[in-house]
């Protein structure tokens, strides 16, 4: 098997904390995102997005990360130790009887028919049906899915195989929120049901918008003769093309509040969204706008 280093993947050293294996998987994950990437490109984004999960799911994990820096390519193969002198299943414990501590006197009937009892009366015993294990991951949300719902294709290892899950963007979903796929987890033993697979919701920037909690940034340009004179301006938001009052004597980088118009930051509430005036200067003047520029200058 073929080893992956998936610090290297991350970006991170072996020293790294926990914080900032996050930090390096939330930054890889909106930079490879596929619903990111141009179309040419998505089948190489899915590929990386894939691996950055895949890194992530076990660095990301305190205790799989621990068997990974011990045992490198074989961490999921090889079973976690259960016996051992202290823990009651070492060869050296079945031998014992409960509390003298002595050994086992196979010749009394009580003794042996612990000893048979432990090893051949228990397979006639159906095995106790236990639920598989939970499982959790942070998926990278589009802003629109975030507000308008959608579907997303999500990648995993799972049974030591790749699969692809697909998953409804319920609207309206929040950063942190978690989505719950019910028996997409861990297979259960005996019968049991298989676990839950819960996704962490991380929605991320992209087509001009930045994201601060529940608002939304988008830089917009600005001709110096509105941001002077004042005038309308026209500003694309998520919901729809919006036109803006300007002011005269607007500053470059000014910032301009469209209440409510962010992500969602509740059941029925959304937090803002801010236009940025981005101030355009001329870079090549006619005689006359030069005559103007000049006569102004005078004035000054």
């Amino acid at each position: 098997m073929q080893f992956k280093d998936y610090y290297a993947t991350l970006g991170v050293p072996k020293t790294a904390s926990q914080d900032d294996i996050r930090k390096a998987f939330r930054k890889l994950a909106r930079q490879h995102h596929p619903d990111m990437a141009k179309e040419k490109d998505k089948k190489a984004a899915e590929a990386k997005f894939k691996e950055v999960n895949e890194a992530n799911e076990v660095l990301g994990d305190p205790e799989k990360r621990k068997r990974y820096d011990e045992l490198g390519a074989d961490w999921d193969k090889v079973p976690q130790n259960r016996g051992g002198a202290g823990g009651g299943g070492g060869w050296e414990n079945i031998f014992r009887r409960g509390g003298g501590g002595g050994g086992a006197d196979f010749g009394e009937e009580e003794g042996g028919n612990d000893f048979f009892e432990m090893f051949f009366g228990r397979r006639n015993k159906k095995k106790r049906a236990q639920k598989g294990e939970d499982a959790e991951f942070e998926i990278a949300v589009s802003i629109q899915d975030a507000l308008h719902g959608g579907k997303q294709a999500f990648s995993m290892e799972r049974g030591g195989r790749s699969e692809t899950v697909t998953v409804t963007i319920p609207k309206g979903v929040r950063s942190g929120q978690r989505i719950r796929l019910a028996g997409q987890g861990g297979a259960g033993t005996g019968g049991g049901a298989a676990g839950d697979l819960y996704l962490r919701v991380n929605i991320v920037g992209g087509d001009g918008y930045r994201v601060e909690g529940h608002d939304l940034i988008h830089t917009f340009t600005l001709a110096v003769t509105t941001a002077v004179l004042g005038g309308e301006a026209e500003v694309i938001t998520p919901d729809g093309t919006v036109k803006l009052k300007v002011p005269a004597g607007t500053q470059p980088g000014q910032k301009f509040r469209l209440k409510g118009r962010g992500l969602p930051s509740g059941p029925e509430t959304r937090g803002d969204f801010f236009a940025e005036a981005k101030v355009t200067l001329p870079t090549s003047l006619s005689e006359k706008e030069r005559e103007l520029w000049e006569e102004l200058s005078d004035l000054q």
